[in-house]
C-alpha cells in the first residue's frame, strides 16, 4: 500500500459499528442513551433506515422482539445497567428464535459502577443469562478493523441461526477516536434472508437438519404465525413436558453450537511455553507485550479469542499444548479464565487482571517472565 492510496481518518469503533450494521443489512435501530453506548445511537440514527427512540431498555428489547417476528433486522446497544432490563426479554425472543443484534459495551460495576471507566467485566454474566444455562451466542472485538468486520458475522449468524447474538466490546474501543486508515476496511456483503415459501401449513419451530426452523413473519398473507416464548411444540402451541416440546427446547442448545462460528486469531511462535491468552480490548496490550517478549529472546505465542460463547473446543487444544497459561482481563475475578477452567484454576494457568485502567503490556510481560 502507497501513501497515495491511504484513507487516514479520526473514527472510533461506534462508528464502524454503526455503518458495518447498515451495509450487512440490519434495517432498524432501536436505542435507548446509556454512556458508554450513546455514540453508536448516535451514529445509528444518521445511517440506519429506521431508527427508533424507545423510553426505556425494557421497551428496546420488546421492540426489538416485534420488528424481528415482523421480518426486520434489529440493533440495539448498551451497558450493564441497560442490559440488566433486557434480560427476561433476551431470554424471550431466545426461547421465541427471533434474530437480533445486541452490542454490549462493557463499562465499571458493580451497579452502575463508573460509566466512564472501562471493563471487561460482563462476560460471566452472559454465560449464565439464558434460564438453563442455555449458551447466548457472544462475539468480541479485538481492535478497529474487528468493528468493522464483526458486526456482519454477529447478523448472518443471528440470521442464519434465528437467535439473539451479543457482541461484546468496551469503552475505550468505541469512544476514543485514533487515527486509521479505511482503505484496510473490505467490501461487506449483505446477510442474505430467507422465508419460508412452502404450500403446506407452515410449523414455526419445525427444524430440519440445519437446526434451525425456516423463518416466517408474522402478518404475512398464506400462513398463520404462532410465536411463543413458553415451552412449546413444533407447531408453537404450549405444552408442558411432552417429548416434543421438550425435544423442541434441547434443540436450542445444539443449533448454537452448531452455526456460531469459531473465530480467533492464534499467533504461536516454536519453543514457546507460555501462550498468552486474551480478548477484547486487552488484545493491544498483549500483542506489545508479546512482541517486546520475543525481542527480549523469551518465546510467547498469542491467542486473541472472538468467539466467546459457547466456547469453542479448539481453545482446549491449543491450551493443552502449552505448560504456562497467562490470561489477561481487564476485571479482578478473571472472567474468561474461569469460563474456561471453573473455579480452581489449573496450576499452570496465571492471571493478569485488574479494574479502573487498561491492562498495561508491562504486567503481562512481568507475569510471563516471573518463575
Amino acid at each position: 500500500m502507497t501513501d497515495e492510496t491511504k484513507r487516514l481518518v479520526l473514527t472510533d469503533g461506534s462508528r464502524l459499528i454503526a455503518e458495518s450494521c447498515v451495509r450487512a443489512g440490519a434495517d432498524v435501530y432501536v436505542g435507548y442513551p446509556i454512556t458508554p453506548a450513546s455514540l453508536i445511537y448516535a451514529y445509528a440514527a444518521r445511517r440506519f433506515p429506521t431508527i427508533l427512540p424507545a423510553p426505556d431498555e425494557i421497551t428496546a428489547l420488546q421492540w426489538m422482539a416485534g420488528l424481528s417476528a415482523a421480518g426486520r433486522l434489529p440493533v440495539t446497544a448498551t451497558s450493564f445497567p441497560g442490559f440488566a432490563l433486557m434480560v427476561e426479554s433476551v431470554n424471550m425472543a431466545y426461547m421465541m428464535e427471533l434474530p437480533m443484534l445486541i452490542v454490549l459495551v462493557q463499562r465499571m460495576g458493580p451497579s452502575t459502577g463508573t460509566a466512564t471507566a472501562g471493563a471487561q467485566g460482563d462476560l460471566l454474566l452472559l454465560h449464565g443469562v439464558i434460564s438453563g444455562g442455555y449458551p447466548l451466542p457472544t462475539l468480541c472485538v479485538a481492535d478497529l478493523e474487528d468493528c468493522w468486520r464483526l458486526p456482519p458475522a454477529a447478523l448472518r449468524l443471528a440470521v442464519e441461526a434465528r437467535t439473539p447474538v451479543v457482541l461484546l466490546t468496551s469503552k475505550e474501543m468505541v469512544m476514543t477516536q485514533r487515527s486509521f486508515d479505511l482503505a484496510r476496511l473490505e467490501d461487506i456483503e449483505p446477510v442474505k434472508r430467507a422465508f419460508y415459501e412452502g404450500t403446506a401449513p407452515y410449523r414455526p419451530y419445525q427444524a430440519d437438519e440445519s437446526l434451525v426452523p425456516p423463518f416466517l413473519p408474522v402478518g404475512n398473507d398464506s400462513h398463520q404465525v404462532r410465536l411463543t416464548a413458553s415451552t412449546h411444540d413444533t407447531q408453537g402451541i404450549l405444552r408442558h413436558s411432552t417429548d416434543e416440546a421438550l425435544s423442541n427446547t434441547r434443540r436450542l442448545q445444539a443449533k448454537v453450537e452448531a452455526h456460531t462460528p469459531v473465530l480467533y486469531d492464534l499467533d504461536e511462535q516454536r519453543e514457546a511455553e507460555t501462550l498468552v491468552v486474551t480478548y477484547g480490548i486487552t488484545a493491544g496490550a498483549a500483542r506489545e507485550a508479546v512482541a517486546d517478549l520475543r525481542a527480549r529472546g523469551t518465546p510467547t505465542s498469542l491467542l486473541v479469542a472472538r468467539t466467546l460463547l459457547p466456547v469453542p473446543s479448539v481453545y482446549y487444544e491449543i491450551l493443552d499444548r502449552y505448560p504456562r497459561v497467562v490470561i489477561a482481563e481487564e476485571n479482578l475475578q478473571g472472567h474468561l479464565a474461569r469460563l474456561l477452567f471453573g473455579h480452581r484454576l489449573p496450576e499452570k494457568v496465571r492471571l493478569v487482571t485488574g479494574i479502573g485502567r487498561m491492562i498495561p503490556p508491562e504486567r503481562i510481560v512481568q507475569e510471563v517472565e516471573a518463575k
